[in-house]
């Protein structure tokens, strides 16, 4: 059965390889981002790869005055959604954000309260028609405040936080939420990361456990597996002793 899909930042490498894996599949998507030239080179990739139809949209996360007509729209095209990833954010430079609230603030809004803000329209559209699932990507950096990375961390947690309060609401109307925590992974977005060893996963393998987790309803999932043992480790040593090491 051929589904409707939403991808809100499709040009992301994660997100790509995600609408490959459903394009094969041969579903409708219906693909997001800010950059509308790169969003026609890869609604035609998907086209040829059998997706079954592919519609393109530009829209700015930054502009919350948007936010309910960018919804609006996505379901005059696709009349009915029945998954939606969200998949956008940046990653910060810390050291910047330390010395610029302005800048720290930004860096919330797209990372944090932009992704709250469509997940709250959305949210009431699957509770009205009572079945799909909505997938956000956040990021183990949101298991634990560490020095190098806790402005993006914060964000990540309030995400997976209001994740868990709409899974709790929305279970009885059988919407499934999907919580996507990835660890390392190998696209432009990391670009400045030295990178090496098996820690490092590619997005075509994060995308299939995606693909994976939302067909069995998951509401949870570190990608590669080894994640959720390398986050518990971490979140079990003392804050006394953590706040001692330079992570």
């Amino acid at each position: 059965m051929k589904k409707n899909i939403l991808i809100m930042g499709a040009t992301s490498a994660i997100a790509e390889a995600v609408a490959r894996e459903y394009a094969v599949q041969g579903h409708r998507l219906y693909l997001m981002a800010r950059n509308e030239s790169r969003l026609s080179t890869i609604a035609h990739d998907l086209k040829v790869r059998g997706a079954a139809d592919v519609a393109v949209t530009s829209f700015d996360v930054d502009d919350f005055s948007t936010h309910a007509a960018t919804i609006d729209q996505a379901y005059i095209v696709m009349n009915t959604i029945d998954i939606v990833m969200i998949a956008y954010g940046s990653l910060p430079d810390q050291k910047v954000l330390e010395k610029s609230a302005i800048d720290t603030v930004a860096s919330c809004n797209t990372n944090a309260l932009s992704v709250i803000s469509f997940l709250t329209l959305l949210a009431n559209r699957f509770e009205a028609q009572k079945n799909g699932t909505i997938a956000v990507i956040t990021s183990v950096a949101g298991d634990r405040g560490r020095q190098s990375n806790y402005i993006y961390g914060a964000s990540k947690a309030m995400v997976s936080v209001f994740l868990q309060g709409l899974r709790n609401r929305l279970f009885s109307a059988n919407v499934n939420v999907l919580d996507i925590k990835p660890g390392f992974v190998d696209t432009p977005m990391t670009a400045h990361i030295k990178k090496g060893g098996p820690l490092w996963a590619q997005p075509g393998a994060v995308a299939k456990d995606i693909v994976a987790a939302i067909e069995k309803k998951k509401d949870l999932l570190y990608t590669p597996f080894f994640w959720r043992y390398i986050m518990l480790i971490i979140c079990s040593i003392p804050e006394a002793i953590f706040k001692r090491g330079r992570l």
